[in-house]
């Protein structure tokens, strides 16, 4: 008895002590266990865009990294003369390109402009939209001439712009149309005017797409689209309205600009979805903020500022509520998204990043003679090198994510 009293103590500690590891490695391991079934068993959809993670590369903030360089310079051939803010001389682009976007519980990586056209090699990127997709594209051809210093300027399929990168035969292009439907311009019709001092219209034909696009569906496998900066009555005043037909007759009763926008936007993308493959990725880009502060770009707006602005500061300078000068974006988001819903075109929200930098624009430093006299600073599109640097980061992301997902 006196033995067995001596050994159950040491019996009990064997046999506690391994049980006790047990449990701790299993409890260690089940949460990795956990977040990589989490990660793998994403919820279905149509193009999954992003793994089901506690990620948004949209949200976060700016950090200034002094070490942080630009992929490319002034020499790149691609360059558009107002936007190539260091050979104009820009006051201050070392420290515009010194700030890096940092996601929210995430990594935003940099491209690497060699592997991100070794994933695209056979295919083909094209923009579709306004001036400011044109800044994109113009900092993506760029970007990727670091990896191929023989692309070649590319003009066709009524693209305004592009390049041809024949290492990995990837075409890159750009295609202008700023209303994206149809329009034109026609002498004063006294029946559809209806009034006074209109000088002739602009005929919108709201389901039929622009010629400059209407014939690209079978040759891109990723597409970024994107209006708005166009429909404002600075470009198109009372004397020369926009007038919206469908089916070939005016739209009755006649819609104002807003409401047409509204009806472009829903038969562009019923177009895109009828028209283009579902196996091409197609991105909408929401607006880019302009920044003219003290009035619009025709009334001595400037945007003179050294530093990003501060989260506080977003809501008083974009907040409709707050009618400042530069409220249309949102404004125009809330009805691009909502358009969007249930189809299978992504969002791109690369507003809200932007909004911080109103620090980044070319404004006076356009580099030619008496152009700010003529057309006022540029608080609208974007230095090259710039923020759409930080743009191509995130669709150069997605791309990636969603091919290596198939």
């Amino acid at each position: 008895m006196l033995m067995a009293s001596q050994l159950t103590p040491k019996l009990i500690t064997c046999l506690i002590l391994p049980s006790c590891l047990l449990i701790f490695i299993y409890s260690t391991l089940l949460p990795f266990q956990t977040t990589t079934t989490h990660i793998l068993q994403s919820p279905a959809s149509k193009n999954p865009l992003l793994p089901h993670l506690p990620c948004d590369l949209f949200k976060g903030q700016w950090i200034l990294d002094p070490s942080r360089q630009p992929l490319y310079d002034s020499t790149c051939p691609f360059h558009r003369n107002a936007w190539n803010c260091i050979k104009n001389q820009r006051q201050n682009m070392g420290r515009i390109n010194s700030w890096k976007w940092v996601p929210q519980r995430c990594d935003l990586n940099r491209v690497d402009p060699r592997g991100f056209l070794n994933l695209m090699r056979n295919k083909n990127i094209g923009f579709v939209g306004d001036s400011l997709n044109e800044n994109f594209l113009v900092s993506l051809l760029c970007i990727l001439r670091v990896a191929d210093d023989g692309a070649k300027k590319w003009k066709r399929k009524g693209s305004w712009r592009g390049a041809y990168y024949p290492r990995f035969n990837v075409t890159v292009a750009y295609h202008r149309s700023v209303l994206l439907a149809r329009y034109e311009w026609q002498a004063k019709q006294p029946a559809l005017s209806g009034q006074g001092g209109v000088k002739g219209i602009y005929r919108v034909d709201v389901d039929h797409p622009a010629n400059d696009w209407a014939n690209i569906a079978d040759f891109y496998d990723v597409l970024v689209f994107n209006t708005g900066h166009w429909w404002g009555y600075d470009k198109f005043p009372k004397e020369t309205p926009l007038v919206f037909f469908k089916g070939g007759q005016p739209i009755h009763p006649p819609v104002e600009m807003f409401d047409g926008l509204k009806v472009v936007l829903e038969n562009m993308i019923a177009h895109i979805e009828k028209v283009f493959p579902k196996k091409v990725l197609k991105f909408w880009r929401l607006q880019s903020p302009r920044h003219f502060h003290g009035g619009e770009w025709n009334q001595n707006g400037s945007c003179l500022l050294d530093e990003p602005l501060e989260e506080l500061q977003l809501d008083l300078w974009f907040d409709p509520i707050n009618n400042g000068t530069n409220k249309e974006a949102r404004k125009l988001n809330k009805v691009i998204e909502e358009t969007l819903k249930g189809t299978s075109i992504r969002s791109l929200d690369l507003s809200h990043l932007s909004e911080f930098r109103a620090d980044a624009h070319p404004a006076i430093w356009l580099g030619k003679k008496d152009a700010v006299s003529v057309w006022g600073q540029d608080c609208m599109h974007w230095c090259l090198p710039g923020v759409p640097d930080t743009w191509v980061d995130i669709l150069t992301q997605l791309i990636t994510y969603n091919l290596e997902t198939g």
